[in-house]
C-alpha cells in the first residue's frame, strides 16, 4: 500500500474515532446493547448453578429464587406484615383443620391437644389457575399428547425446554397436591422433608415403604446406573392421607394436632406436580440431556424458566397465564413512610424478565453492580447490603459515593440467632447432681451472662449491624415482645429511666462467689476456675482475634476459658457425644414459630440424649419448661400462646442454659430504580413484588458509565505528530530520488 494511501486512511480513520468523543453511548454494558431500558431485572449467582429445581427435594437457598417463582405452593406470606402472616397462594383461603378423637368423633376447635387424635385439612383450590405454557400439555387437533411417545431418535437433537415448538396448558387441580405429596415417597430422589411428613401425614410412611417396592419392580433388568427409567406413575397409587374429595378440593389428614404444619404448606414441597411433566421427562434420551424437573419446572408461578445455561445464565419470564397477584395495601407501620405501599392494588409481577448471570468473582460482581448494570447483586442474599452498610461506615467516601447512587440497603432483623450456650450434663456449667450444686451452677451461668457483653460483640465484630437478644425468640415471630416485662432479661440487665442497662460487673462478681468461685477460683481448693470453649471452626486470624475477645470477657471474672476451637464435623460430633462445655452456635427458622426456637431448648430433643436426632445442643431439660412447650405447641396464635411462650423465657432466662447473644441485622442491596425491596429469609416469592424503572436506570447507566474518549484523540494527536514529520521525510526523499532520476536519465541521453 503506498504510504499516501496509508495516510489517508489513518488520517479517515482517527477522524471517525475523535467523531466518536462525542457520543455518550454505553459500550462496557455485559448485557445485550438496549437491555437496560427493557422492563428485566438484572441480578447475579456466584457459585454453580442450581442443583435441583424439583420441588420434591429442592431445599437449598441458591435455588429458592426459581422455585418460588415457578411454582406455587397451597399458602404463602404476607409480603409486608410482621410479625409474618400466613395467606393463601394458590389456595382460595388459609383454612383451620377438623380434630378428630380416637374413635373418630369430631372435638370442638379448641379441643386440648392430647384429646386429638387426627386432624384433617380440607383446602380449597382456585379455580381458573393455569399451568405455564410446556410442551408436556401439548396436544394434537385429535387431543392426544403430541410429546408423550418420544423415542431416543426424537429426542436426539433436543437439549432446552425451547427445542419442544408446541406448547400447551391446561388448569390446576387438587389432584396435582395429591401427585406432589405422594411423590414425597419417591425412592428415585431424597426429599428432605420425607422424614418429618412421615410422622404426621397418615400412612405417609407405609406409603413410602410400598413405593419402594414398585420402583424395585419397575428397575428389573435394569442397571443402576441407567437413566432412562420407567414413569412411576403416582395416579396408580393412592394412600389415605392426601386425596382430591374433587377437582378443586385437597383432603390432608395430619395424626394428632399440629398447628405449625401450616407453615409447611407455604414450602415448594407442598407444590403441585402434574403428572404430565412426570410423563414428558421420563422419557428415553432426557435425563441424560438434563432435561428434568431439576432443570426445568413445570408451574403455575409468576414465572417461568426458559434458559438454563449451566453455571452462565438463566432466565425467568413472566408466565403469560399467570392471572396476577395485587400488590398488598397494607404493611408495617414503617413501610407506608418508605414508600412500600406505592403499587398498592396494582397487579403482580411487575417486571417481565428476570436474568440471573455468573460471577465467580466478588470484585467483577461489585464493579458491575455500581455501574449499574446489576440490579442487585444476589437476590436471595441478605448479608451483601450488611457489607456496603459496614464500608459507609468505615469510609466517608464511600458513604459518599453510595449515597450518590442512591443505593438502597434496606434492613431487618430476622428470624436467626446466634447464642453461647453451655452443656447441662457437665459437671462444672450444667445442671448439678444436687439441689444446691444446681443453684450454684445456675449462678455461675448468670454471672457469665453478665460478663459477656454482646453490644460490644455487635459492635466490633459485626460491625454493629445487629441487636443483642433478651432470650431464644427474634423480632419477626409471634411471641417475641419489644416492651413490657416479658421484653427484656431481668436476670443480665436493668431498666434505667426506660432504657436497657447491663448489670455491672460487681454484680456478676457476686453471683461468681455465690456460685463458690470468689475472684474466679474454687472456694474449697483455691485452684483458678479453667472452662473449655469448643468453637465450629479452625482458628483463622479472624477467629483468633474473637477468641481473645471471649477470653478476655472471662478474665473480667478471673475465669480462664481454654480454646478449643476445630472444625465443623468434629465439632458436631463432639456436641453430639456431649463431650463439649461451652460452645458457640446459631439457628435459622425453617418456619415462622416460636416452636422453631423454643424447641432448641426443650428436653426431648437433647441432642446428645437423642444420638444426635435433636436440635437441643444444651441439653437442657426443664420440666415446667417442657411442660408449657408441650402445651404451646399444639396452640394456635393468640393470647394463650402468648402467655405460654413469656412463661417459657422467663424460665431459660432465669435458669441460663445460653446466654442469649444476639440476632443479626440482615440487610439487601438495590439500585434506586428498584423498587418495593424489603429483605426477609422467610418470604421466597420476592420477585414478583420487585418493580424497576428502566428509564431511570438507562439513564443512570449513560451517566456512570460515560465513554472517556481522551485518551483516544490524544493517542490520535501523538500519532499525527509522529507521521507528519515521518511524512515530510517521506515526501522530500521522493523528491530528492525523483531529482536524481531525471539527472541519470539526462546523463544517459547526452551519452548516446
Amino acid at each position: 500500500m503506498a504510504f499516501g494511501v496509508w495516510v489517508r486512511r489513518f488520517g479517515a480513520a482517527m477522524a471517525a474515532a475523535l467523531a466518536l468523543a462525542g457520543c455518550s453511548r454505553v459500550t462496557n454494558s455485559p448485557h445485550p446493547r438496549g437491555a437496560e431500558a427493557t422492563n428485566t431485572l438484572f441480578t447475579a449467582f456466584t457459585q454453580r448453578s442450581p442443583k435441583y429445581l424439583d420441588p420434591t427435594s429442592s431445599y437449598s437457598n441458591d435455588e429458592t429464587p426459581y422455585t418460588y417463582q415457578t411454582y406455587e405452593p397451597l399458602y404463602g406470606y404476607h409480603y409486608l406484615k410482621r410479625p409474618y402472616e400466613l395467606v393463601p397462594r394458590a389456595a382460595e383461603r388459609v383454612v383451620q383443620p377438623r380434630f378428630y378423637d380416637a374413635t373418630g368423633k369430631e372435638l370442638p376447635a379448641d379441643a386440648p391437644g392430647e384429646l386429638v387424635a387426627e386432624s384433617v385439612y380440607d383446602i380449597p383450590i382456585r379455580k381458573g389457575i393455569l399451568f405455564a405454557p410446556h410442551p408436556a400439555f401439548a396436544k394434537d387437533a385429535a387431543g392426544n399428547y403430541v410429546y408423550h411417545a418420544l423415542t431416543r431418535k426424537d429426542t436426539a437433537d433436543k437439549y432446552a425446554i425451547r427445542d419442544f415448538p408446541l406448547t400447551g396448558t391446561r388448569e390446576l387441580t387438587a389432584h396435582d397436591y395429591v401427585y406432589a405429596i405422594r411423590r414425597l415417597a419417591t425412592p428415585r430422589i431424597k426429599s428432605p422433608s420425607f422424614s418429618l411428613m412421615s410422622e404426621y401425614i397418615v400412612g405417609l410412611k407405609e406409603y413410602g415403604e410400598r413405593i419402594a417396592a414398585v420402583d424395585r419392580e419397575l428397575r428389573k433388568g435394569l442397571a443402576p446406573t441407567d437413566r432412562d427409567l420407567p414413569m412411576l406413575d403416582f395416579r396408580q397409587y393412592a394412600f389415605p392421607g392426601a386425596e382430591a374429595l374433587d377437582d378443586h378440593t385437597l383432603r390432608i389428614r395430619i395424626k394428632g394436632k399440629y398447628p405449625q404444619f401450616k407453615y409447611w404448606l407455604a414450602m415448594t414441597f407442598f407444590a403441585p406436580i402434574p403428572w404430565e411433566a412426570e410423563k414428558f421427562y421420563s422419557q428415553p434420551g432426557m435425563a441424560e440431556k438434563n432435561l428434568t424437573l431439576n432443570y426445568w419446572p413445570v408451574g403455575t408461578g409468576p414465572y417461568m424458566l426458559t434458559e438454563f445455561l449451566e453455571n452462565r445464565r438463566h432466565v425467568l419470564e413472566r408466565n403469560p397465564n399467570f392471572r396476577g397477584e395485587p400488590y398488598p395495601c397494607e404493611g408495617e407501620p414503617k413501610d407506608q413512610q418508605e414508600g412500600m405501599l406505592a403499587d398498592c392494588g396494582k397487579m403482580t409481577p411487575f417486571v417481565d424478565k428476570v436474568v440471573f448471570n455468573i460471577e465467580k468473582e466478588a470484585i467483577p460482581l461489585r464493579t458491575k453492580f455500581f455501574q449499574g448494570y446489576y440490579d442487585a447483586p444476589q437476590i436471595e442474599r441478605l448479608d451483601i447490603g450488611t457489607g456496603f452498610i459496614v464500608e459507609m461506615a468505615d469510609s466517608a467516601d464511600k458513604e459518599a459515593e453510595y449515597k450518590a447512587k442512591g443505593i438502597r440497603l434496606p434492613t431487618t432483623i430476622e428470624a436467626n440467632t446466634w447464642y453461647l450456650g453451655f452443656n447441662m450434663l457437665d459437671p462444672v456449667v450444667g445442671d448439678g447432681d444436687t439441689p444446691a450444686q444446681k443453684e450454684r451452677n445456675r449462678k455461675l451461668r448468670q454471672a457469665i451472662s453478665i460478663a459477656i457483653d454482646w453490644e460490644e460483640h455487635i459492635a466490633i465484630f459485626e460491625k454493629g449491624q445487629g441487636m443483642a437478644a433478651q432470650g431464644p425468640l427474634p423480632p419477626g415471630l409471634f411471641g417475641y415482645r419489644d416492651d413490657g416485662p416479658a421484653a427484656f432479661n431481668p436476670v443480665v440487665y436493668r431498666k434505667v429511666n426506660g432504657r436497657l442497662e447491663r448489670r455491672s460487673i460487681e454484680e456478676a462478681k457476686k453471683l461468681l462467689a455465690e456460685a463458690g468461685y470468689p475472684d474466679g477460683r474454687d472456694e474449697k481448693t483455691g485452684r483458678p476456675l479453667v472452662l473449655n470453649f469448643d468453637y465450629l471452626s479452625a482458628l483463622t486470624p479472624a477467629a483468633r482475634s474473637l477468641m481473645d475477645w471471649y477470653q478476655k470477657q472471662f478474665t473480667k471474672l478471673g475465669i480462664q476459658l481454654e480454646i478449643r476451637a476445630t472444625d465443623y464435623n468434629r465439632f458436631q460430633d463432639k456436641v453430639n457425644k456431649g463431650s463439649h462445655q461451652i460452645y458457640f452456635w446459631g439457628w435459622l427458622a425453617d418456619y415462622p414459630d416460636a416452636e422453631n426456637f423454643l424447641f432448641l431448648l426443650y428436653g426431648p430433643n437433647a441432642k446428645s440424649l437423642t444420638n444426635g436426632n435433636g436440635e437441643n445442643a444444651s441439653n437442657y431439660r426443664n420440666p415446667e419448661f417442657d411442660k408449657r412447650f408441650e402445651q404451646m405447641k399444639f396452640e394456635e396464635d393468640g393470647p394463650a400462646k402468648a402467655k405460654l411462650i413469656d412463661e417459657m423465657i422467663r424460665i431459660v432466662q432465669e435458669d441460663a442454659p445460653w446466654t442469649f447473644g444476639y440476632f443479626p441485622t440482615s440487610a439487601a442491596a438495590f439500585h434506586q430504580w428498584v423498587h418495593n425491596g424489603k429483605p426477609t429469609q422467610i418470604i421466597r416469592n420476592h420477585i414478583q413484588y420487585l418493580r424497576v424503572d428502566p428509564k431511570l436506570r438507562s439513564e443512570k447507566i449513560a451517566e456512570w458509565n460515560r465513554p472517556i474518549w481522551w485518551p483516544v484523540a490524544l493517542i490520535a494527536v501523538a500519532l499525527v505528530a509522529a507521521v507528519v514529520p515521518a511524512f515530510r521525510a517521506y515526501r522530500r526523499r521522493e523528491r530528492e530520488n525523483a531529482a536524481r532520476q531525471l539527472v541519470r536519465e539526462a546523463a544517459v541521453g547526452a551519452g548516446q
